[in-house]
């Protein structure tokens, strides 16, 4: 039997209504496909529903073969150890009973033909640069990017049929990223990647395209399909620049607005120049323009100066080295053995799980309950910039997708009383497409207070405008370094 994932007409909604997926219809067969789309598009919802999490409103998912997901968000039990992350422990048990002369029949029918179970499980951490975790440690000591890795080092022991990763490579580091690209670039079975991972992306055998509810498939890795979309915009291009007809009508229709505008402006001075609108009207006139420009002026210095100035610094390092730990202290949120943290104005810090937002609350409820002071239209049009218009403002917190609860969070951050002055930004790259990459790093541009990003995505920290490379390790702490 050969692995495949087939979807016959699938839709989907989320309980509020929000139509997710309609009538799709793909297929999947063996090789790296790259799922891509822009934020909520419903890519990280399609994996759900191939991976049963969720049940399609209609239509049919089938998937030939065992199945193994990586989502987003990796569930803790705080009580579990490594060893239960890499569903492992039974076949240890069963082990060790063995060794100890102690095993009845269910002992070997838990091992089977898994001998060297726990080498195998070694060997996969190991691999993805884990050589410090035991098996036995306990998963609340590991890191965001620690625990992706063993996550990934359970499905890779496991060897399913089928794998889907959906951003697996949030939170980690270049070496880790490094590890991950060659136990993808191996893989032999049917691989759906959720990511917008460049370099990733470039180790795929076909990349799928999820816009307006359907799904295109072009051959080749993220390269290819950039080349052949460029192919295709420049053909629509031309197919424009041949309607030259509908060129000339809209030029002719152009030059009469603005003739008609001219005569207006030469009407309005000819009416002042006569003398006809009073003197005490053209003078307050003047003295309002020059009051808005003067107190324009004086708003932005007052901005300015209340700044805590333009130092942009990147915090990188290893994973579980403490950069969350880091910037949570500096948030106040966590204790720092032996720093003392004084905080001289606002500070604004984004998590990367994503998790300051009210689930139950609406997007606009959330950002209110950030700028009480707020009007509901005032944060309607500043939620606007953010790409919440009209009725995704109202969308349940609950309901968004990672790029979603990316821009949601920002906004709130961005538009709350007081202004922040600091920002903490911890990862802030992760699950977010290119469009939105390019969208943030624009409004870190607009941003005049300080900031502070810990990630690993220097495409993105170069674009920020970092000032000062800060690198975070176990035993040497925090020192200066030189740009990547």
């Amino acid at each position: 039997m050969t692995a495949a994932i087939a979807c016959s007409d699938l839709s989907f909604s989320w309980p509020d209504g929000a139509v997710v997926l309609s009538g799709l219809t793909a297929s999947f067969g063996l090789g790296r496909t790259g799922l891509i789309g822009v934020n909520g598009s419903g890519k990280s919802t399609l994996l759900r529903l191939i991976a049963g999490e969720l049940r399609p409103g209609s239509g049919l998912v089938r998937t030939l073969g065992d199945v193994g997901y990586l989502p987003q968000a990796i569930t803790l039990g705080t009580s579990r150890t490594v060893s239960d992350l890499l569903g492992v422990t039974a076949a240890r048990a069963a082990l060790h009973a063995v060794e100890a002369g102690r095993a009845g029949q269910e002992a070997f029918a838990a091992i089977g033909d898994d001998w060297d179970v726990e080498e195998r499980a070694r060997a996969w951490l190991d691999r993805l640069g884990l050589a410090s975790l035991a098996l036995d440690d306990r998963v609340e000591r590991l890191s965001g990017g620690e625990t992706v890795l063993t996550a990934l080092a359970a499905l890779f022991l496991r060897r399913p049929d089928i794998l889907l990763l959906d951003e697996p490579t949030s939170n980690l580091d270049l070496d880790a990223r490094g590890r991950l690209y060659d136990a993808v670039a191996t893989w032999t079975g049917v691989m759906v990647i959720v990511s917008h991972d460049r370099e990733l992306l470039a180790l795929v055998d076909q990349i799928a395209d999820l816009s307006a509810g359907s799904i295109r498939m072009y051959g080749g890795n993220l390269a290819a399909y950039e080349r052949l979309v460029a192919a295709e915009q420049a053909a629509a291009e031309r197919a424009v620049s041949a309607a030259e007809a509908g060129v000339r009508r809209e030029r002719r229709d152009l030059a009469e607005a603005q003739t008609r505008q001219a005569r207006r402006d030469r009407q309005g001075r000819k009416l002042a120049g006569s003398g006809s609108m009073p003197r005490i009207v053209a003078g307050a006139r003047k003295r309002h323009a020059q009051e808005s420009a003067g107190q324009s002026r004086e708003l932005h210095a007052e901005r300015l100066q209340a700044a805590r100035g333009p130092e942009r610094a990147a915090l990188t390092g290893p994973n579980g080295a403490g950069k969350t730990t880091l910037l949570r202290g500096i948030a106040g949120l966590a204790d720092l053995d032996g720093v003392t943290v004084r905080r001289g104005a606002a500070v604004g810090y984004l998590p990367q799980r994503l998790d300051i937002l009210d689930d139950s609350l609406t997007v606009v409820d959330n950002v209110r309950a950030a700028a009480p002071g707020a009007s509901v239209n005032e944060v309607r049009a500043s939620l606007a910039r953010f790409l919440f218009r009209g009725d995704r403002a109202d969308r349940v917190a609950g309901t968004l997708s990672g790029g979603e609860r990316f821009r949601a969070v920002l906004a709130a951050l961005l538009l709350a009383r007081p202004a922040p002055q600091l920002l903490l930004l911890d990862e802030p790259t992760n699950n977010l497409d290119m469009a939105s990459v390019r969208q943030l790093s624009q409004a870190l541009e607009g941003y005049r207070g300080a900031i502070i990003v810990a990630g690993h995505d220097v495409p993105f920290l170069r674009s920020a405008g970092i000032t000062r490379w800060l690198r975070l390790d176990r035993d040497t702490g925090l020192t200066a370094i030189e740009p990547p």
